[in-house]
């Protein structure tokens, strides 16, 4: 079939390959342990006035994926004003989540091409039909079905590139969405923790 199937067949073969490769990829690299690092929640859920900003610095550099660098950040910005903390918050955050996003792009472009590919393989098998026709003519219906079998297959081969392409696609978004509210929900309330904290110091000054 591959071989029927016509030089549009290797393109659609790889992107099959990439598409795969990419699914693998973000699955291994959106696991939620790695996005929102064990460690760096507990310090969050925990985080009090007793809590030395130097050793929450340090869990979050030594823990690993978006959540930690956000809270880091935050961390790091703790002495500016609210309205400053939570510009850092929003930059920050839309820096992780173009990392959580890599690829994606690439995944949803490969589920829109690949049917058209298939669908270019299918006209051009066409094209080589009737030219077949236009030599022998109508009279041996074999030409005509082997001819626009083979033409069909590219058709098929995209489509099975593409469904599955187009579903892990919405997939892996809406995954990247929910972790990404609640990275930002938990933020928010560590900066609330964070206004408190600086409230209480103040007043034993």
């Amino acid at each position: 079939m591959l071989k029927q199937g016509g030089w549009t067949m290797v393109p659609i073969g790889l992107c099959s390959l990439a598409g795969l490769a990419i699914v693998i990829e973000r699955m291994v690299m959106l696991r939620r342990k790695r996005i929102l690092d064990p460690s760096v929640v507990d310090l969050v859920e925990h985080f009090s006035e007793s809590t030395a900003p130097e050793t929450a610095l340090e869990i979050c550099r030594r823990a690993r994926g978006p959540f930690a660098r956000i809270v880091e950040e935050i961390i790091g910005a703790r002495h500016l004003p609210d309205a400053q903390i939570i510009e850092t918050l929003q930059a920050t955050g839309r820096t992780q989540m173009g990392a959580m996003e890599r690829g994606l792009t690439m995944l949803e472009i490969i589920g829109n091409v690949s049917p058209l590919l298939g669908l270019l393989g299918t006209v051009l098998g066409m094209v080589t039909v009737f030219s077949a026709i236009s030599v022998e003519g109508v009279g041996n219906p074999r030409v005509l079905s082997d001819g626009i079998s083979k033409a069909l297959i590219t058709t098929v081969a995209g489509l099975i590139v593409a469904i599955p392409a187009v579903a892990l696609h919405s997939w892996l978004s809406s995954r990247v969405d929910d972790m990404a509210d609640e990275m930002h929900e938990r933020a928010t309330v560590f900066i609330s923790k964070l206004h408190y904290v600086r409230l209480r110091m103040r007043a034993r000054q």
